[in-house]
């Protein structure tokens, strides 16, 4: 499973050689990184932007490695951790794991294997924080058992109805064109001159917002549709 697409990393490495060798690689394998090259520079990185990955060494200027995680941990208690460091002793390791790090890599270190143990802890973190129902106002998709619920009861859809709300949900709050429904739910294999985007949303209209208050499926006139309650 590809986890890179949208996956943004901060690099905390104070050799700038090394920093740029690790930020290259793994932009060739489509990661957004961002490189610190002291604690301090990376602990304001991660208090003002959102990353998916943190890979930081631990012999670092101005706030170490340990005092770095001690510090962020509290607040960022979902980020995975990769420890990049040339301490190689097992107690430097439980050190830095007892810490709150994910993983341990020590230097030097084989590019291969650093993008893999990347690639592992995200592909975890995905896994782990990968929803089970998704909720607008009064409207609730257990994506477990695939039904679907206006308050509590229970609205029976089709197979395309499904698809079609289950994508609209997933953007809640956003415009979506017709164009990108066709793709996302029926993956071009209509006529993008049918009107059965119209015809779909008419149906999931009766079932989910005419019997019920307040009304969530809103047409954008001239662009698409959006899940959101009306403004």
């Amino acid at each position: 499973m590809k986890t890179s697409a949208n996956s943004s990393i901060l690099l905390i490495e104070d050799d700038q050689k090394l920093a740029d060798l690790i930020q290259r690689s793994l932009k060739r394998e489509g990661y957004d990184v961002t490189v610190a090259f002291d604690g301090e520079e990376g602990k304001s990185y991660l208090l003002k932007n959102k990353y998916d990955l943190l890979i930081t060494d631990l012999m670092l200027p101005k706030l170490d490695g340990i005092s770095l995680i001690n510090q962020i941990k509290p607040n960022l208690k979902d980020l995975p951790i990769l420890i990049l460091s040339a301490k190689t002793s097992v107690d430097e390791r439980v050190l830095g794991l007892r810490s709150g790090a994910d993983d341990y890599v020590s230097k030097p270190f084989a590019f291969d294997e650093l993008i893999a143990r990347v690639e592992a802890l995200l592909r975890r973190t995905k896994k782990e924080n990968t929803p089970t129902e998704l909720q607008v106002a009064n409207l609730r998709m257990d994506l477990l058992s695939g039904k679907v619920y206006r308050d509590a009861e229970e609205i029976i859809l089709q197979p395309q109805e499904y698809a079609l709300l289950l994508f609209l949900m997933k953007n809640r709050g956003r415009v979506v064109t017709r164009s990108m429904i066709i793709k996302q739910v029926w993956n071009y294999n209509i006529d993008p001159l049918t009107n059965v985007v119209e015809s779909r949303i008419c149906l999931l209209r009766n079932k989910i917002d005419k019997p019920f208050s307040p009304k969530l499926i809103q047409t954008i006139r001239g662009y698409g549709y959006a899940l959101r309650l009306e403004k």
